[in-house]
């Protein structure tokens, strides 16, 4: 019998040279989750920083995840332990903290992430889903080299710091923020400021001069860089430039805009019963399109 082949991580993939495309699921809704792990992205974000829901709804996202084969990251809301243990019981397969200014801060919450001696971790791992409750009995012998963990880097303060924060042994990816960053500059509601870029610049090569541009990690230090796509810099650009790792979408901003423009579409194009019949939609094999 062939031997299974062991899934491959989102960490092992970025050290393969991938660039990995992902979205960020502000709703905390499981369909959601599981339509965007069947469309094809490599992972899910599932927010709850700025989504409404906790712990409770970050496991279903994940449950729906896991049915659609596609990594769940958590991004919790601030920087304390208890959501760091519980995002990494539930089985999340990256944690990612936002707002970290320091290498001070990029040391504490590696901590908390990793069982002592290396760190500060509660353990529970005989009994919680990221061990299989108990079953997966190689779960302590490689959660380290599986997990990702991505520290966000979104204010002038960080920026200053990132290169220490990208050299900091247990932080993977920086993932830069750039409607943060635009506000801490004073720009709120102007991502693309000139001076923003710049910046954006700036911290861009910070983290790439630590890594290489991501090509090899194994000696330990240095992070992949990470961000989100926004209207003045799209996904190929930013992978032009040496991201890693790229968020190409928000999941409530693309329900929004489909509602709007179907909206607009029904309104400002009102048609009788004769006409909706002529738009019925039909596909290459003579049926109706749905």
């Amino acid at each position: 019998m062939a031997t299974p082949k062991t899934p491959q991580t989102l960490k092992s993939r970025l050290k393969n040279g991938e660039t990995l495309y992902g979205l960020f699921l502000l709703s905390n809704s499981p369909t959601l989750a599981e339509i965007a792990g069947l469309s094809g992205y490599d992972y899910v974000v599932v927010d709850l920083e700025h989504g409404p829901g906790g712990i409770s709804d970050a496991l279903a996202c994940l449950h729906a995840l896991s049915a659609a084969r596609t990594s769940a990251i958590i991004r919790i809301p601030d920087h304390e332990p208890m959501w760091v243990k519980k995002s990494l019981d539930i089985g999340a397969q990256g944690i990612m903290f936002p707002m970290i200014e320091s290498q001070k801060m990029a040391k504490k919450v590696v901590s908390y992430c990793r069982y002592p001696p290396n760190g500060i971790r509660g353990g529970a791992h005989h009994v919680v889903r990221a061990s299989g409750y108990g079953i997966d009995n190689q779960y302590l012998s490689n959660i380290d080299d599986k997990l990702l963990i991505v520290c966000q880097v979104e204010s002038e303060e960080g920026v200053k710091k990132i290169e220490e924060i990208a050299a900091v042994d247990g932080v993977d990816c920086v993932h830069m923020g750039p409607t943060d960053l635009s506000i801490s500059m004073g720009y709120l509601g102007d991502r693309g400021n000139k001076k923003v870029k710049e910046m954006m610049r700036t911290a861009e090569k910070g983290v790439l001069k630590t890594t290489g541009n991501g090509k090899d990690k194994d000696g330990g230090g240095g992070a992949y860089l990470g961000g989100i796509a926004t209207p003045f810099d799209t996904p190929e650009d930013m992978r032009s430039r040496g991201y890693h790792m790229i968020s190409g979408a928000l999941d409530i901003a693309i329900f929004r805009d489909v509602c709007v423009e179907d909206v607009k579409r029904f309104k400002g194009k009102a048609v009788s019963n004769d006409e909706d019949l002529d738009s019925i939609e039909i596909n290459e094999n003579g049926k109706e399109k749905y």
